[in-house]
């Protein structure tokens, strides 16, 4: 099973976000700063920060609102109130052609907290990477590229392709025009409305997608995964979970649903048409819709339903399958 999660620039800002853990203790000094920037669209937004919140929103004006609170606690050397000062006079943006840079070099911000409302024209591409804090992206172009090491991630009404990736935190993506691309270590994934492939991996969480157009591949190692109304490819596996997969099989579509130890549920109109293969080495295989069988073992099922068709095959080796009408 697949359940590659940690790389590289996740790890960096799980040590950022340990890092930032502090900043909430001792004396701190708070303030704010406003920027406005004209650029020319399609921009793309690159964003880092070590601790607070980001929320990115795509508007109609051709313009780069910026706008953050600023925390500096007394955790450290130096005075958090020159700290503040610092930032607040001379911002973390920079601004190079076409590509707009908020919070560069986190690693050199220590005991500060920013959180960020930002406003960008809505042909904006859109990188970010947050140590500590909540992510909230909404109606942009994209493509979006989402990182975080503590933290929920959000996403609504990208047109392209989108990335999410988070050690701890849920991620919710809805209304994605292209493929996503999504995986927490620990926390629940939920993806509804996509147009496009929709790929998740996760450890620990409860995975839910719904509505999907592409194909699905979602994995987890502990925890349930979720799909309702797949028509095309579905590739569901758990390791230690529920497998519960609602929708109706097209004519070339490919299902493979399997868990170690737990129970898989697959849910389809009476009306269906596919070619199913179900084992339960150590438990039970329960229908309740009309097949053909066409071969029967104490723990295995090959059957037909309506004329055939698609192919789906389940498999658990602790658990039972159960084929009902949705």
């Amino acid at each position: 099973m697949r359940h590659k999660i940690a790389a590289p620039m996740i790890l960096i800002l799980a040590s950022l976000a340990l890092a930032s853990a502090g900043c909430a203790m001792g004396p701190a000094a708070s303030g704010s700063f406003d920027r406005t920037l004209t650029v020319t669209a399609p921009i793309r937004l690159e964003l880092a920060n070590a601790s607070g919140n980001v929320s990115i929103t795509g508007s109609a004006d051709n313009k780069v609102h910026v706008h953050a609170e600023v925390r500096s606690s007394g955790v450290g050397f130096g005075s958090p109130q020159k700290r503040l000062d610092e930032i607040v006079s001379n911002p973390p943006i920079e601004q190079k052609g076409d590509t707009i840079r908020i919070g560069k070099d986190i690693s050199r911000v220590r005991n500060v907290s920013i959180s960020y409302v930002i406003e960008v024209p809505h042909d904006t591409e859109v990188s970010t990477q947050v140590a500590s804090g909540s992510q909230t992206i909404v109606n942009v172009r994209g493509p979006v590229k989402a990182e975080a090491a503590s933290g929920s991630i959000r996403v609504d009404h990208i047109d392209r392709q989108t990335q999410l990736n988070t050690l701890s935190g849920s991620i919710d993506a809805q209304n994605i025009g292209d493929d996503l691309r999504a995986s927490s270590a620990s926390g629940s994934v939920t993806a509804a409305n996509i147009k496009g492939d929709v790929r998740t991996s996760a450890l620990s969480g409860t995975t839910q997608i719904s509505r999907p157009d592409g194909r699905v591949d979602a994995d987890t190692a502990s925890g349930t995964v979720e799909v309702q109304g797949a028509t095309r490819d579905v590739k569901a596996h758990a390791a230690s979970g529920r497998v519960d997969v609602q929708g109706n099989p097209n004519a070339s579509s490919y299902w493979d649903l399997k868990t170690v130890s737990g129970v898989v549920q697959l849910g389809v109109p009476s009306n269906a048409n596919f070619h199913l293969s179900a084992e339960a080495v150590s438990g039970q295989i329960k229908t309740d819709v009309p097949i053909v069988i066409e071969e029967q073992g104490k723990h295995s099922l090959r059957a037909r339903m309506g004329n055939g068709g698609g192919r789906v095959e389940v498999r658990t080796i602790s658990g039972e399958i159960r084929v009902r009408a949705s």
